[in-house]
């Protein structure tokens, strides 16, 4: 297991941009997934990115906003947040697989990925 430290997110306003930041020693060769938890709603996986960048699983509600990325044997893997919106509001893991691909649906509960963030909460609210 890694230990996955995040940090950034905060407080925005709609139409806003934040970062994330996932980090960990060798997660370069890790399948990096994102999930949000938003009060009183079950987590959700939004997106999810394997180690030569490849990105999938892209949830509806944040299609065309959000990106990750990653640089080839680094230890980061970044969550782009744009135009964000109220409803984005949510505690945010970054989650990682000992895998080379993204699984076919993000389920926080399948023991797929191993290692989790503390979790960073994003507020968007005018």
């Amino acid at each position: 297991q890694l230990d996955l430290v995040e940090s950034g997110g905060g407080l925005a306003q709609p139409g806003e941009s934040l970062r994330i930041s996932c980090e960990a020693s060798g997660l370069h060769r890790y399948t990096v997934a994102w999930f949000r938890q938003a009060p009183g709603k079950e987590r959700e996986g939004i997106i999810c990115i394997n180690p030569i960048g490849t990105v999938s699983n892209v949830a509806e509600s944040i299609k065309g906003r959000f990106t990750p990325s990653r640089v080839n044997l680094d230890r980061a893997v970044y969550l782009q947040m744009t135009d964000l919106k109220p409803e984005d509001t949510a505690v945010y893991y970054c989650a990682a697989a000992p895998q080379m691909y993204c699984p076919y649906t993000l389920s926080p509960s399948s023991g797929t990925f191993s290692s989790w963030g503390q979790g960073t909460q994003v507020t968007v609210s005018a």
